[in-house]
């Protein structure tokens, strides 16, 4: 499995994705979020999750030019926000990620939420988008199976992510066997259950490995194949994040940790959001 931090996954396009990656949901656009984003690449990180909703994109692109690696050993991903879905509203939403980003080409755009009556005219514009060059990848975030399987049923382009949220209390099994079948990766934000890491078999498996709560999470997440992208602003939690690389977690433990699922959301549900 996966020994070091700029380890990939290949899409089902055959392009290649970090299975880690720094989440910035909530950093503070400017200083904040630019030393966030210096102190990942610095540590290893090769992949950067914004959003146009974060407004934080002018400030992850400055922190990617300042971090002095070159840009094709990066992988960007942003969203288009529910209020600008729609066909031409997405391309006009993805010209200004794209300048805010300061970037020619975006690794991975995203649907952020499935907006009832628009991902699908939403989804077109994807499509266009990936055709034309513009992104390298593009897929779905919080989109349940249902979701899904109407965005295939009447299109060219099976979704290469989708973006969920996904712990040890909500593993989503259904959905993960659905992604797998279909080859679409499936991605975990809120992979550390937004801090509420107070968990019994948690802290005995952290003990026994030598890692933190934190880091068996992220390890278990990796382990059942999916790409994880913890959000922290600070610069040794950062690197603590992605120091999973030196051990693996047995099949018995994995299963253990599978087995705490409560389908408990600390986000809200993408069938009844209002946002």
């Amino acid at each position: 499995m996966t020994q070091q931090v700029s380890d990939c996954t290949t899409l089902h396009n055959g392009v290649k994705m970090p299975w880690l990656g720094l989440g910035v949901w909530k950093t503070k656009d400017g200083d904040e979020v630019i030393q966030a984003v210096k102190s990942a690449i610095q540590a290893g990180y090769r992949s950067i999750d914004t959003a146009a909703a974060y407004g934080n994109e002018e400030g992850v692109g400055v922190g990617i030019k300042q971090a002095g690696v070159s840009r094709d050993e990066l992988f960007i991903t942003t969203k288009v926000w529910n209020a600008d879905q729609g066909y031409d509203s997405t391309l006009k939403a993805f010209e200004e990620s794209r300048k805010k980003l300061g970037l020619e080409v975006i690794d991975l755009y995203l649907i952020h939420w499935p907006v009832k009556g628009k991902y699908k005219d939403t989804w077109r514009a994807m499509e266009k988008l990936y055709k034309d060059g513009a992104v390298r990848a593009i897929g779905v975030s919080n989109f349940h199976t249902h979701h899904l399987k109407d965005v295939i049923s009447e299109s060219d382009t099976v979704p290469m992510v989708n973006q969920i949220e996904y712990h040890p209390l909500l593993s989503q099994q259904e959905l993960r066997t659905f992604c797998n079948s279909n080859q679409i990766q499936l991605e975990a934000w809120s992979p550390l259950m937004q801090g509420n890491l107070d968990n019994p078999l948690i802290s005995e498996l952290a003990t026994q490995y030598g890692k933190s709560p934190a880091q068996i999470i992220l390890r278990w997440d990796i382990q059942n194949g999916v790409v994880t992208i913890p959000k922290s602003i600070n610069e040794n939690r950062i690197r603590e994040n992605s120091e999973i690389f030196d051990f693996n977690l047995s099949e018995d433990d994995v299963a253990r940790i599978n087995a705490l699922n409560k389908n408990q959301r600390f986000g809200p549900d993408p069938d009844n959001f209002n946002f």
